[in-house]
C-alpha cells in the first residue's frame, strides 16, 4: 500500500482522494508544517501532496516547508488551482515531482502518483546497491560505463539475489573474482562469508580436502580435522576460481555435490548441508573441453545456469580513462608521489594497445610508469616500450614496399587471412589459432589493402569492416 501524506488543512478532500484513489493508497492528513516534518523524518509516507490552495494565507511558510521536503527523498506532488499555476510550477522546476489542477482528475492523479513512487523506489534501490558496492575496498570494484560493462553490471544485479549457480567467463585479467565479488556484496549474502579458491592453485592429491576438508587420520599426515572451503563459506557465496583445471574425478564428486547440496569431509560419513551459493570462473572455453572430454558435460550443465561474460579490455576501450583513473588514484597515494593526470598523447596510446593481459596488466603498467614518473603527469615516455611503440605502427604503411617491416605486416596479414578461411570466419578461433588476441586480428584485417588479397579474402575483410560500422 502507498502511503501519502497530504500537506492540507482540507479534511472534505482528504475523504474524497481516501475513497476516490482506492485500496492501494492510504491518505493521512497533515495539515501544519511539524506534522509533515514529522512523517517525513521517520519514514511514514511513500509520497507527499501539497495542497497549494489550502496554504493561500501563508503562502511563503508552506512553500519554505516544501522546499526542505525537497531535500528528502520522498517525493512532492502538487496540486493547485489556476490562479496558483505559476507557483506549482515553480516548485516543478525546483524539483516537485509534478503538478495537477486542482480539482485534481482522479485518474491522472493516481497516474503520477504510482509513478512518482515507482521512481522513487528505483533510486532507493540503486543506492543500495551503490552502498553495497561501496563498502568493498575501492581497489575490489569494477569500474566502467561503456555498454559491455552496463550487460555485466545488469546480469550481475539480476542474479544477485537468486540461489542459483553463476558461470562467469573471460580471458584472464578480465576481472571475473571481481564481478563475483559484486554479485556477492549486492545480494542478500553479502552479510555473510565470500570465499573465493583457485582450483589450478591446489594440487589435484589436497583439492578434495581443501574443498570438503577432512578428519584426523583421514590420510597420512593428517594431524588434525580440517574444515573445508565449503563449510567455511556457510551462508555466503563460494567463488571457485578456474575450474577447468579440475580433474575428471574431482568433477565427478563436485557433481554429486551440486546435484544432492550435501558432502562430507573425506574419512567421515556424517553429510553436511551445502548451504553456500556457488560461482564459478574459468577463462578456458569449457565448450571445446566438452567435446574433448576433459570436462564433464553435465557438470557443465549444472555449473553454467546463468552464464556471465567478462569482456576483454581491448573490447571496451572507451573504459580505460576510467580505470587507468582508478589505479592512478590507488597508486600514487600507496606510492607518495602525488599525480595529476596523465599527457594525451600517452593516455591514446594506452587506448591503441592491444592489452593481452587486459585489466591486470594495466594495474602493473600504471603502476611502473608512476614510479618511473618525474612529474605530476605520466607521460607516453613513462610507459613501456611496447606500448609507446602503439603510437607508430602506422609508420610501416609507408614503408617501401620491398622494406622489411612492410613485408613483416604483409606476412602477418596473410596468416590473419589463411587463419580466417580455415575458420570459416570466426573471429575468435581465428585469433585463438594464432595464438594472438581477437584484437589484434582486427588490426590485421583494418591494415589489409584490397591489391595484396584475393576475391575470397576481400570479401571477408568487407564483411569485417561492414560490421564494425555498425557497431
Amino acid at each position: 500500500m502507498i502511503q501519502i501524506a497530504l500537506f492540507s488543512v482540507d479534511r472534505t478532500l482528504q475523504s474524497l482522494l481516501s475513497s476516490a484513489l482506492g485500496n492501494e493508497f492510504e491518505v493521512f492528513l497533515a495539515p501544519t508544517e511539524d506534522q509533515i516534518k514529522h512523517m517525513v523524518s521517520i519514514g511514514d509516507c511513500n509520497l507527499v501532496l501539497l495542497d497549494l490552495d489550502s496554504h493561500q494565507e501563508s503562502l511563503e511558510q508552506g512553500l519554505q516547508c516544501s522546499l526542505r521536503i525537497l531535500t528528502t527523498q520522498v517525493p512532492l506532488i502538487v496540486i493547485a488551482s489556476d490562479a496558483l499555476r505559476s507557483t506549482a510550477v515553480e516548485l516543478v522546476r525546483l524539483g516537485a515531482y509534478g503538478y495537477c489542477r486542482r480539482p485534481p482528475s482522479i485518474r491522472d492523479l493516481k497516474t503520477m502518483l504510482i509513478r512518482a513512487y515507482e521512481s522513487s523506489s528505483l533510486k532507493r534501490e540503486l543506492q543500495n546497491v551503490q552502498q553495497r558496492l561501496g563498502a568493498t575496498n575501492c581497489s575490489h570494484r569494477l569500474i566502467g560505463s561503456s555498454p559491455h560493462m552496463q550487460r555485466v553490471y545488469d546480469l550481475m544485479q539480476r542474479v544477485a539475489n537468486i540461489n542459483a549457480s553463476v558461470l562467469v567467463t573471460g580471458e584472464s585479467g578480465t576481472g571475473k573474482e571481481l564481478i563475483a565479488n559484486g554479485i556477492h556484496n549486492m545480494g542478500i549474502r553479502s552479510p555473510r562469508p565470500f570465499v573465493a579458491v583457485c582450483c589450478g592453485a591446489i594440487p589435484e592429491s589436497l583439492i578434495e580436502a581443501e574443498l570438503f576438508g577432512h578428519e584426523k587420520g583421514a590420510f597420512t599426515g593428517t594431524v588434525g580435522t580440517r574444515v573445508g572451503y565449503m563449510e567455511q563459506a556457510e551462508d555466503g557465496t563460494l567463488f571457485l576460481d578456474e575450474i577447468g583445471e579440475l580433474s575428471l574425478s574431482t568433477q565427478v564428486k563436485l557433481l554429486r555435490v551440486l546435484q544432492q547440496r550435501e558432502f562430507s569431509r573425506l574419512g567421515s560419513n556424517r553429510l553436511i548441508p551445502l548451504r553456500a551459493r556457488l560461482i564459478f570462473a574459468t577463462h578456458q572455453n569449457l565448450d571445446d573441453m566438452v567435446t574433448r572430454s576433459t570436462f564433464r558435460q553435465d557438470l557443465y550443465y549444472r555449473i553454467n545456469v546463468m552464464r556471465i561474460d567478462a569482456p576483454a579490455l581491448q573490447d571496451h576501450p572507451e573504459d580505460i580513462p576510467q580505470i587507468v583513473a582508478h589505479f592512478l588514484r590507488q597508486y600514487s597515494d600507496m606510492y607518495q608521489k602525488p599525480m595529476v593526470g596523465v599527457e594525451p598523447s600517452a593516455m591514446a596510446a594506452l587506448q591503441a594497445y592491444v592489452w593481452p593481459g587486459n585489466v591486470r596488466e594495466l594495474e602493473n603498467v600504471i603502476q611502473r610508469a608512476i614510479i618511473l614518473s618525474r612529474g605530476d603527469h605520466l607521460l607516453l615516455e613513462d610507459l613501456p616500450c611496447s606500448i609507446q611503440e602503439q603510437n607508430v605502427v602506422s609508420i610501416a604503411d609507408f614503408q617501401p614496399s620491398n622494406s622489411f617491416e612492410r613485408q613483416l605486416r604483409d606476412y602477418k596479414i596473410k596468416l590473419a587471412m589463411t587463419a580466417l578461411r580455415e575458420c570459416r570466419g570466426n573471429k575468435t578461433l581465428a585469433a585463438r589459432s594464432l595464438n594472438i588476441s581477437r584484437a589484434y586480428l582486427h588490426r590485421l584485417i583494418r591494415i589489409a589493402e584490397p591489391d595484396m588479397l584475393s576475391e575470397a579474402d576481400a570479401s571477408i575483410v568487407e564483411a569485417h569492416r561492414s560490421a564494425m560500422e555498425t557497431v
